[in-house]
């Protein structure tokens, strides 16, 4: 079956066996004229492994827009690209944003191709209590950019990316926010040691206290019941946005189940 040729594809790498990836992906790779990759050493090993000889150029947050004017230039001359990332799929939590945007803005026609992904891969083996999540990334370093993250998500099941150095730090602090509330923590996915928990954090934080390894993905499983916190810190958000005391009432007690009276009364407390 003939396929339709891009000018530009973003291409899914394996995010840890080298196995995972897709038929279509390796005849992409071998077809285009570039390869914009992260690190040209990460990705050559893979193109190697598969036979690719496509010339890689690097591409990565710092030399972002330097790289635009050369890709534009060759897509002008008839040329195709791929974007690959280190691990996984592209745009996800990796530079990419930049260059599509200018590429689409110049008429020239963008594909992603499914495969691997750290959060996919995820959550296709953890129960979750249902189909809602939100994912936010790499989780920020500071403490207090922790703790009003995990507030602000408190009714959902937060997903984010963390490294080995901190992630028992970051634990700790949402531990302090939330209490000895259930988490999943994954690391090493698709790897020889790969581990997958599900547990509250008092048990992960003793089975990880010699240390932890590999890339993180963790999910903070949601609150049952909304908390007083997640009230307040909802209540000053709609405050901040100009929302009077009766709207902000009406709007979280239809949108999280709060009690519309307990909204306004305390809405009318919060300065």
């Amino acid at each position: 079956m003939s396929q339709r040729k891009f000018d530009f594809y973003i291409v899914p790498t394996p995010i840890g066996n080298i196995k995972d990836i897709t038929l279509r992906a390796v005849e992409v790779l071998k077809e285009v004229d570039f390869i914009a990759c992260e690190d040209t050493r990460v990705t050559q090993k893979l193109l190697n492994h598969y036979g690719i000889k496509t010339k890689c150029i690097s591409y990565h947050k710092y030399n972002e827009r330097e790289r635009v004017e050369f890709f534009l230039n060759e897509l002008k001359t008839g040329k195709s690209i791929a974007l690959v990332s280190d691990a996984g799929t592209p745009m996800i939590c990796d530079p990419g944003e930049v260059i599509i945007e200018e590429i689409r803005k110049n008429g020239y026609s963008v594909t992603a191709l499914p495969g691997a992904s750290a959060v996919t891969t995820f959550l296709a083996q953890i129960p979750k209590g249902g189909e809602e999540f939100c994912f936010i990334g790499f989780i920020p370093r500071g403490e207090a950019q922790i703790k009003t993250k995990i507030q602000k998500y408190a009714g959902e099941n937060l997903i984010f990316y963390d490294s080995p150095e901190r992630i028992l730090k970051t634990l700790k602090v949402i531990q302090n926010v939330r209490g000895d509330v259930k988490v999943a923590l994954a690391r090493e996915l698709s790897k020889l040691f790969e581990e997958v928990l599900i547990d509250n954090i008092s048990n992960i934080l003793k089975h990880y206290s010699t240390g932890i390894k590999g890339e993180i993905v963790c999910m903070v499983y949601a609150e049952k019941e909304p908390s007083a916190a997640d009230l307040d810190i909802k209540i000053k958000e709609l405050k901040d946005k100009g929302f009077k005391d009766r709207e902000i009432s009406v709007i979280l007690a239809s949108l999280f189940g709060f009690n519309k009276n307990e909204v306004y009364k305390k809405s009318l407390e919060c300065k």
